[in-house]
């Protein structure tokens, strides 16, 4: 499913030159380029698929990552605070991992939130948010079904695991403001090599310290939802969890936008 939606993105691709170029810190000034000729036309729609391809595979891998630890992690203990640690130090190797390696490709967003940060700064385009959104979206259900395979669960499943609360959704709205601050500090001061180990580390961190266990992710909300195991999440719990990371997103680029002015 995943897969087919992606491709009939790229395939849409052929009606535009596509505005995906400058997406993310690490392809500042892409935008510049113009379309001067046949070859310089191709050249701009095949950086686009490399972004959008690498969204779909890193927000894929990320689910992978965080459903598949979570399935293993109940397959080796009982204990849900074994659970978690398993659950959380797998996560943030392989994030930061992904972040590293294509953060060059495609600023390594993975997150629709952190893409609306930068629509908000106009250091993208509003076409770039939503291919980028949609690319996150498809990548994160595929990389549930993906984990779910391994571990010989259903292809798709719906999570019966509810997660509801007003003290869930602060949980969600700290992780996601901190995750939003973070990394457009780290920007600001010109320290994006340090942006997977730090990003990382918020994460692993908010893992223990939040009471929702971090998603601050809508893309990865969504994808949790198709799966049934410790890192699910019910279908009725993800727009509160989305809502709340939205809010989140704001109030973490309000405090950021409070210090460096």
């Amino acid at each position: 499913m995943g897969f087919f939606f992606v491709y009939q993105l790229f395939i849409s691709l052929k009606a535009s030159t596509g505005n995906i170029i400058g997406a993310g810190p690490y392809s500042e000034g892409m935008n510049k380029a113009t379309d001067g000729g046949h070859n310089k036309k191709y050249r701009w729609r095949g950086m686009a698929v490399k972004k959008l391809s690498s969204e779909f595979l890193g927000t894929a891998l990320l689910v992978c990552i965080v459903v598949g630890s979570g399935i293993m992690a109940t397959n080796l203990s009982q204990d849900i605070g074994v659970q978690l640690l398993i659950n959380a130090v797998s996560t943030v190797f392989g994030l930061m991992v992904l972040i590293q390696i294509l953060a060059p490709i495609s600023g390594a967003h993975f997150n629709p939130v952190v893409t609306l940060i930068e629509l908000i700064q106009r250091k993208t385009t509003l076409s770039t948010f939503i291919q980028f959104t949609a690319v996150q979206i498809a990548g994160a259900i595929t990389g549930a079904v993906l984990a779910n395979a391994m571990f010989e669960h259903a292809l798709i499943e719906t999570s019966t695991k509810m997660r509801s609360g007003t003290n869930l959704y602060l949980g969600e709205i700290i992780a996601t403001a901190g995750l939003i601050l973070i990394i457009n500090l780290l920007i600001a001061q010109e320290k994006t090599t340090l942006i997977p180990a730090m990003v990382a580390s918020w994460i692993g961190s908010a893992y223990f310290f939040t009471s929702s266990t971090s998603f601050a992710n809508p893309a990865v909300t969504v994808g949790r939802l198709f799966s049934d195991s410790f890192a699910g999440i019910a279908p009725g719990s993800v727009l509160p969890f989305i809502l709340a990371q939205l809010v989140g997103s704001i109030v973490g680029f309000g405090v950021f936008k409070g210090l460096t002015r």
